[in-house]
């Protein structure tokens, strides 16, 4: 096991930067997931790390070791990739064992680690079988104990789940957060899938365009997004987005005003701001008493309707325009457009006229130039009551004290 670090990374080709002074610290047995749209440089920090590639600036440290100039073979670290890349023409032990058979190890400690792999990932039985007589789980299942032989310091997958079936995805993505608790080792996954990231990680790593957005954990992420695009790209359905102006009593829209103090948030009144509410924080009236902090009425009226079985998502319209004139990509972006999220029973059709309210306390607020976050959750923005002056006078004593351990001066 091993700490990784990233110094500054970067790595162009040419005119191209596929990764921009990346700086990550991944802690000894961690499981860190580097998630993102396609293209965005997490497969390149992965190869920069396993040494398949080298940085074009910038130090990698594993453990107390700089590694940037090391071979991939000196480094420490196992890689399972995408495509499995079994060998069809040996069995399962001598795909196993190929890297320790050429790197000429003992028949015996090859046999010990041969079977605690098999043991590990569920293969025992197997080791006779040729490539073609397993199933697509069993074969990623071979790929991933063949870099447990090895064991390394660090594990690296690059997306090693893209080409199983829904079904096998969801179970390998258990089988693989057993396999961490087993082996407590520190492992760095790739994938853009988000479902992956949240359910598997103990940190997600957001990238964009080469650039690390966040590295948190996944409900931090969720819930506390650092910026717009990492806001948009966790969560399934994306976050509604919607272009505001602030005024002194809060957020004015096109379509509706959300009240709050203004004064609390470090912007001046008349600036244009980004407000963003996840559909599950949208409420139909007769509901109200679901959310924290009810905003004022929302009129609307109801445009498609998507059955999900535990869920329905319910597409809104906030004027008049017809989503049918806009083609799809517009009507996802549209300013007069939100998505909402209600139990299955529910009783709601197409073309219907409801009344919804927002979740304040779940609200977010981004600066629409930088796409940074400026607030998270508007309930607490409200005007202060003496009652809640006086109580953060007093936590405000109380931190102080904490700070200088009891100290008063």
């Amino acid at each position: 096991m091993a700490r990784v670090t990233l110094e500054h990374v970067t790595k162009r080709y040419e005119d191209v930067t596929a990764v921009d002074d990346m700086n990550l610290e991944i802690e000894d047995g961690e499981f860190v997931c580097l998630v993102g749209p396609s293209g965005c440089g997490k497969s390149t920090t992965m190869e920069t790390i396993a040494g398949l590639t080298k940085p074009t600036e910038g130090t990698i440290h594993i453990g107390d070791r700089d590694v940037t100039k090391l071979p991939p073979k000196d480094r420490g670290v196992s890689m399972v990739f995408q495509n499995i890349a079994l060998f069809p023409h040996m069995n399962v032990y001598e795909n196993i064992s190929f890297g320790l058979r050429l790197r000429k190890y003992d028949k015996d400690e090859i046999d010990r680690r041969v079977d605690q792999a098999a043991d590990i990932v569920q293969l025992e039985g197997m080791l006779e079988r040729e490539p073609n007589e397993l199933s697509g789980g069993q074969q990623q299942r071979v790929a991933i104990a063949r870099a447990i032989v090895r064991e390394p310091d660090v594990f690296l997958m690059d997306e090693p789940l893209a080409n199983l079936d829904a079904k096998l995805r969801v179970h390998m993505r258990t089988e693989l957060q057993r396999l961490h608790k087993q082996l407590e080792t520190t492992i760095i996954y790739v994938t853009h899938d988000q479902a992956e990231a949240m359910t598997m990680s103990d940190r997600i790593a957001v990238i964009n365009a080469g650039e690390l957005q966040q590295i948190d954990p996944p409900l931090v992420c969720y819930n506390e997004p650092a910026n717009r695009f990492v806001a948009g790209f966790i969560g399934s359905p994306s976050m509604n987005f919607v272009e505001g102006e602030l005024t002194a009593g809060g957020l004015s829209t096109e379509h509706f005003d959300l009240e709050f103090d203004a004064s609390a948030i470090d912007v001046p009144s008349g600036e244009a701001i980004t407000m963003g509410v996840r559909p599950e924080d949208i409420y139909l009236t007769k509901n109200v008493d679901s959310a924290t902090s009810a905003s004022e009425v929302v009129e609307a009226r109801t445009d498609v309707l998507e059955p999900m079985g535990d869920q329905i998502f319910v597409y809104l319209s906030l004027d008049e325009t017809s989503a049918e004139m806009m083609t799809s990509d517009e009507a996802s972006a549209a300013s007069n457009q939100l998505l909402m999220s209600v139990d299955p029973d529910t009783d709601i059709d197409e073309d219907q006229s409801i009344s919804v309210v927002l979740d304040r306390s779940k609200v977010h607020l981004f600066d629409p130039g930088t796409g940074n976050a400026i607030a998270h959750g508007v309930e607490s923005l409200s005007h202060a009551t003496p009652e809640t002056e006086a109580g953060a006078e007093t936590a405000d004593v109380a931190r102080a004290d904490s700070e200088s351990g009891g100290r008063r001066e």
